[in-house]
């Protein structure tokens, strides 16, 4: 079993002792957070829905990421993974959720963002998290740590613990 199917079994343990779902919004990882967690048998016990928002537009229309949030800070950004995180539990009804907008590469990077930016918002009820980590490596290195990372701040989050720690 690989390093993501052993991080979403784990999470899902968790959530099913909780008898509670979680709900995914994914730019840069085009949906491989829901892909992993839908690799365990029996999440649908624990899933409650993935949202692949690659365009701003679609983040808007899907989780009501507010339009003007791209012209003032950018998609890669902790308000906009914030407001994605908070539209994915709204419109799902997920207890948590997860949320990635980053920099995959090969292009797209700035030197203020770079390649490699990724930026995590994990929610929980009230509660809201949001860290920016920067990935080494090729496009699919950066997408399979940001998959690994936001599966790890479940995990800390469904724990009780601040999911960007550690």
């Amino acid at each position: 079993m690989d390093r993501l199917t052993q991080l979403a079994t784990r999470l899902g343990e968790q959530l099913q002792v909780l008898k509670t779902q979680v709900s995914t919004a994914e730019s840069c990882t085009g949906g491989g957070i829901a892909e992993a967690i839908t690799r365990v048998a029996g999440s649908s016990a624990w899933f409650e829905a993935g949202f692949v928002t690659y365009s701003n537009q679609q983040k808007t229309r899907q989780l009501g990421v507010p339009v003007e949030l791209f012209a003032q800070v950018g998609a890669v950004s902790c308000e906009v993974v914030s407001a994605m995180a908070l539209g994915a539990q709204a419109m799902s009804g997920a207890r948590f959720a997860v949320a990635v907008s980053g920099v995959a590469g090969p292009d797209g990077g700035t030197p203020d963002k770079p390649v490699g930016t990724v930026w995590l918002a994990w929610a929980d009820g009230e509660q809201l998290y949001a860290q920016c980590r920067h990935f080494v490596g090729d496009r699919q290195a950066v997408r399979e740590q940001t998959v690994a990372a936001a599966l790890f701040g479940l995990i800390r989050l469904a724990a009780g613990e601040k999911p960007e720690e550690g």
